[in-house]
């Protein structure tokens, strides 16, 4: 039987980037995978293909709709092949799985293939071509998330799907209705809409992106609205058929009417749940609370001491980013160092166009903790910069205590916003003030001034260029 200081069950961004930190610090380390590549939901059925269908279909986008008033003339119908999208999407995929296994094999991390399950605290049974048997010292969870559904809905994976179908289509739907407005929901609608594909978003709450800055989610659904989507909010999804090829969602409207939509695809993307089937953790002892997470103190330790849990299958924003935190955090626990996270301070972000990025404290979390703050707004449009690329929806909000100016949370819609929020975190994480930011220089022409002149805007309502 083999034997470890670490091993690590699941190889999601959490999964893998634990697995090497524990190696650079010198611990014999084991990862453990039951899908033929690693990777985990994000590399393999998430956040890198859903980017990469978010590119072609906006390139496809730019050249049908925006390509003309730039003075480039294209003879000729333009055509989506679907097939060749969504085979440059596996592409991108396998380079950057493939490139997960070169980082394992480069910090000497041995790979296991087949389901990970605890035979005890300290062994753990691998089911997969070859049944056997490991020994850790230490064990970290990572097992991650998958998508959640309601109790009424059954998802055949055809025409009823989840966003891991969606991303292999074989064919662009007529009318694609999308059950949740949220991140997934808003983003997979974007590339289909792009595609041609009739979008209806039915959404439970009075705004998509609800645990959002309201603001972003006004200005995101003006963005989709102008693009003939339909937004069905504050709708009470009912009931979901499938007949042959045709979909039928029955919603209540706040108004208690029964409304009906028809379409030939319809996707569930109502959030996801922690992924925690076939682990067998009553055999080790791990508690779980009735969310179906597993338990875990300050130090993202289990009930049992050696055995610990980070990303989805935890409390908190199922984030790729936070469980790379959180993966690397254990480890240097393990090495009797002493890491931080300040959760606070992990970023959140849409990946539709205009993008949506947001880190720290929302106006709401802000007035319903009785903290006084200042506002500080400026609007992409007014930028040079913006205006020559075409990118002009959309803005950049910094919130700032109104005493010490310290900025408590920005909030951002526009182009490249998901990089430009990495500034706004910097800012937060050394307790910036709104007037630190406004005196830092920004490039001129850049999309990142919008932070400088929202800064201003906050600091004493001095933005310049508007």
């Amino acid at each position: 039987m083999k034997s470890y200081d670490v091993a690590i069950i699941g190889s999601g961004p959490g999964g893998y980037v634990a697995a090497i930190r524990c190696a650079q610090l010198g611990m014999k380390t084991a990862i453990i995978e039951k899908y033929s590549t690693l990777g985990g939901t994000c590399l393999n059925v998430g956040c890198i293909p859903s980017k990469a269908l978010l590119s072609s279909s906006h390139h496809y986008e730019e050249a049908t709709k925006h390509f003309e008033e730039h003075g480039i003339e294209i003879p000729g119908d333009i055509k989506v092949n679907l097939e060749k999208m969504i085979g440059r999407k596996q592409a991108v995929v396998d380079q950057t799985t493939g490139g997960i296994d070169f980082l394992m094999k480069k910090n000497n991390i041995d790979v296991f293939e087949g389901l990970g399950s605890f035979k005890d605290a300290t062994h753990i049974t691998i089911e997969g071509k070859d049944a056997q048997e490991i020994e850790a010292k230490k064990i970290i969870i990572a097992t991650g998330s998958k998508p959640s559904t309601l109790p009424f809905i059954t998802l055949d994976k055809e025409r009823v799907i989840t966003s891991t179908e969606a991303l292999k289509l074989k064919e662009i739907p007529k009318h694609l209705i999308i059950i949740g407005g949220g991140v997934i929901g808003l983003e997979l609608g974007q590339v289909y809409r792009r595609l041609g594909a009739e979008v209806t978003v039915i959404e439970y709450m009075d705004r998509i992106l609800p645990t959002m800055d309201a603001g972003l989610s006004k200005e995101l659904n003006k963005v989709f609205k102008k693009a003939k989507c339909k937004m069905m909010l504050s709708h009470k999804v009912q009931s979901v058929e499938r007949h042959g090829d045709e979909v039928i969602v029955k919603a209540e409207n706040k108004k208690g009417e029964v409304v009906e939509f028809k379409g030939d695809y319809c996707l569930v993307s109502v959030g996801r749940k922690p992924y925690t089937a076939g682990l067998n953790l009553d055999a080790a002892g791990v508690a779980m609370n009735d969310r179906g997470q597993v338990e875990v103190n300050d130090h993202l330790q289990t009930s049992v001491d050696n055995i610990y849990a980070i990303g989805d299958v935890i409390k908190g924003a199922m984030l790729a980013h936070k469980a790379e935190e959180e993966g690397v955090f254990v480890a240097e626990t393990l090495a009797g160092q002493k890491p931080h996270i300040d959760y606070n301070l992990i970023p959140g972000v849409v990946y539709t166009w205009p993008e949506v990025a947001a880190v720290g404290k929302t106006e709401e979390e802000l007035k319903a903790a009785n903290v006084e703050y200042k506002v500080g707004q400026f609007p992409f449009r007014a930028l040079g910069r913006a205006r020559a690329s075409g990118d002009l929806d959309g803005f950049v909000k910094i919130l700032a205590d109104k005493t010490t100016d310290e900025v408590l949370g920005v909030h951002m819609i526009g182009a490249r916003c998901a990089d430009l929020i990495a500034e706004a975190v910097v800012a937060m994480e050394f307790r910036a003030s709104a007037e630190d930011i406004s005196r830092m220089s920004h490039a001129h022409p850049t999309f990142a001034e919008a932070v400088k002149e929202a800064a201003l805007a906050a600091t004493e309502d001095r933005a310049l260029h508007v």
